[in-house]
């Protein structure tokens, strides 16, 4: 077998458009036969996918953002088999890296979604998250498929993939590796036993507010008007990752929300007990900051991430009509595989339209025996499925090739409108239209995010020379092991701390979710103003360039969850400017992303540790001390603390290191 590589780094033309008749040739040419899959790197690849999985469902669930595996498991990878004394790995490392990436996606469709029925009260089994999960990340891998050719190849230099060329440059520059793996586990261990003293033990509050002193409890009875952050290093290494450009938008939208709109609706109708949607009769003056902004003010956030959805999708309409005029092609074109080079060749096309058939008879069978018992009822949402995926798995590639960040959020809000207004009108209402649209909701929105996070695991095999027949096959497995491991999860935390009430998870999309519907399923009244409020504030804000999706999310996330993306956004800033060497400063800044990713690992992991631990009632050391000032005034003197190590670790780069 010739594992022989031609180059260990990527070729000049990898990240701009070929000249006429120029070819890109991959770090591994097509020529050659690397070992990709191994026992060793689909095994150590499921460890990945369990571990991520566990670690980004209880971040998500707590905050909202379910962060990107593919780089700390990318430089995990290189790192290991680098200590372990094994060559010729890159091949191995993308197969490792792709399918443990199986684990952020499957929890954003996830969690996003399926929340919502424990919030709405109903149940939710075990078999109801798990198929959901496994049914739409299949159809998102199947879906995308015809479409890599065109994503990848066609558009060569025309989309930047941020996220792929990040996990690229790391995959690529494996020599390196070990430094980075060990400044990634002891930042993973310094930010998870920070985040497990808090979780576990309570010595300092998680969140700290303006309360605190006299003078910011009066402004919060009096005028409405409160200032909270989340001190948790998870979420500053979220921020930081995030970056200052959107983390400012992000928190635009939440001082909006907070610091003028909760405000003036206290000012001017403090005896108004009118509720909204499911609000409640509480004269507004009698209500805290944190109940106007859940009853009247959310619903312009929900408002604004729906229409920036469809935003989105109106500005991706040609993309959506070339990928849809490919896959006819694909289709009925007759494939030539003896002339394919290895680093083309995918599953053919017989594969992929059994494969389709297969998910969507699961999903029927699904449907009629274990949510909606009707026959007719169940063809209507299985239309629905299979239409909606099928039109937005484009457009999730398209944003992720583009800014890196997919508006599955935006696109499920619309997905569970329509099928609400579906399923209304074929005679599907109440709990069981509630039960039923929640689960399509979640097929749908599991099956946009995994497309869009698997063309950037496409584009990095493309970009180093693997064979994508190998990563679209075990990628069905990575599916199936998140699948299983997300369920398990959210059953649990739904018992330890559930999602709803004052110490819930805030599980922000599921709430979104839950919010939409339960009056479209029960009669209730639907606040359309304040949803078109929002939708109108989203359209002014394109017409001046401000991305409406972050500053929505800022305006529905609760403001503690918001300012510490704020922090680390500015940390991210500082880090990355004090040098007048460029060079230094861009060594800095990755140094500061080795260092928020463990942070964002490390501090997940523990909590999920943390709730394990109170699921198991192990609460022998736990105390009443968190709950005093005394515990909130040493959780900012802690917070402090960290941030000056965060800074300080980040800024030790040299310019010889650069």
């Amino acid at each position: 077998m010739d594992n022989k590589q031609t180059t260990n780094k990527l070729p000049d033309n990898a990240y701009r458009e070929l000249k006429p008749g120029e070819k890109y040739e991959p770090v591994m040419p097509a020529g050659s036969t690397p070992r990709e899959i191994t026992a060793y790197s689909v095994l150590l690849g499921l460890v990945m996918t369990v571990i991520f999985s566990a670690a980004a469902a209880y971040l998500g669930l707590k905050v909202g953002q379910v962060f990107e595996a593919a780089i700390p498991i990318a430089i995990l990878a290189v790192g290991i088999g680098t200590i372990t004394g094994r060559r010729n790995m890159l091949g191995q490392n993308v197969i490792i890296q792709s399918i443990g990436a199986c684990s952020g996606v499957i929890v954003a469709g996830a969690i996003f979604t399926l929340p919502a029925l424990y919030i709405l009260g109903l149940e939710a089994s075990f078999m109801q998250i798990f198929l959901s999960s496994f049914i739409g990340g299949c159809l998102g891998i199947l879906l995308l498929i015809p479409f890599r050719k065109y994503f990848v190849k066609d558009m060569h230099g025309k989309y930047p993939f941020p996220e792929a060329t990040a996990t690229t440059e790391v995959l690529v520059t494996g020599e390196n590796a070990g430094k980075q793996m060990k400044l990634l586990v002891a930042s993973g261990l310094v930010g998870g036993l920070y985040d497990f003293i808090v979780g576990t033990f309570g010595w300092w509050t998680e969140n700290v507010s303006t309360r605190l002193a006299g003078w910011g409890a009066v402004m919060a009875e009096k005028y409405k008007l409160v200032f909270k952050v989340n001190t948790g290093a998870a979420v500053l290494g979220l921020g930081y990752i995030i970056g200052l450009p959107y983390a400012t938008i992000i928190c635009a939208g939440s001082f909006l929300v907070w610091f003028v709109i909760v405000p003036l609706i206290g000012y001017f109708a403090p005896g108004m007990t009118q509720p909204v949607g499911d609000g409640v009769l509480l004269p507004i003056g009698q209500m805290s900051p944190e109940e106007i902004f859940a009853v009247y003010a959310r619903p312009l956030g929900i408002g604004g991430i729906a229409m920036a959805g469809i935003i989105g999708i109106l500005r991706s309409s040609g993309i959506i009509g070339q990928a849809v005029k490919l896959a006819g092609k694909e289709l009925t074109g007759k494939r030539q595989s003896g002339l394919i080079e290895r680093t083309q060749i995918d599953l053919s096309m017989k594969v992929i339209t059994l494969g389709v058939v297969v998910a969507l008879v699961v999903t029927l069978l699904f449907f009629q025996f274990n949510v909606l018992f009707n026959w007719g009822h169940t063809l209507v949402a299985l239309l629905i499925v299979f239409i909606i995926t099928f039109l937005f798995t484009t457009v999730a590639a398209n944003a992720i090739a583009i800014v890196g960040s997919n508006p599955v959020s935006g696109m499920t809000l619309m997905t569970l409108l329509l099928t609400s207004v579906v399923l209304v009108g074929v005679g599907v209402s109440g709990k069981p239209g509630m039960t039923a649209a929640m689960i399509i909701g979640g097929v749908v929105c599991t099956a946009l995010s995994t497309a869009g996070g698997f063309i950037t695991d496409l584009k990095i095999g493309y970009w180093l020379g693997t064979t994508p027949k190998n990563q679209e096959k075990w990628k069905f497995l990575g599916v199936l092991v998140a699948s299983v491991t997300v369920a398990g999860v959210m059953m649990i935390l739904n018992k330890t701390y559930g999602f709803t009430g004052d110490n819930a998870l805030v599980a922000p999309q599921a709430n979104a979710m839950a919010a939409v519907i339960k009056p479209l399923m029960e009669g209730g009244e639907t606040p359309w103003i304040l949803y078109g409020v929002g939708a109108i504030l989203a359209l002014i804000l394109t017409s001046i360039g401000v991305p409406a999706l972050p500053f929505a999310l800022g305006m529905f996330i609760p403001l503690q969850l918001n300012t510490p993306l704020l922090i680390g956004g500015l940390v991210s800033w500082f880090v990355s400017t004090r040098s007048k060497d460029a060079a230094v400063n861009k060594f800095r800044k990755e140094r500061g992303t080795l260092i928020a990713s463990g942070f964002i690992a490390g501090g997940a992991l523990m909590g999920v540790v943390s709730a394990v631990l109170k699921y198991l009632e192990f609460d022998a050391f736990a105390t009443a001390w968190h709950a005093t000032s005394g515990a909130e005034w040493l959780a900012i003197g802690m917070y402090v603390l960290i941030i000056l190590y965060f800074i300080v670790d980040s800024v030790r780069g040299k310019k010889h290191e650069a």
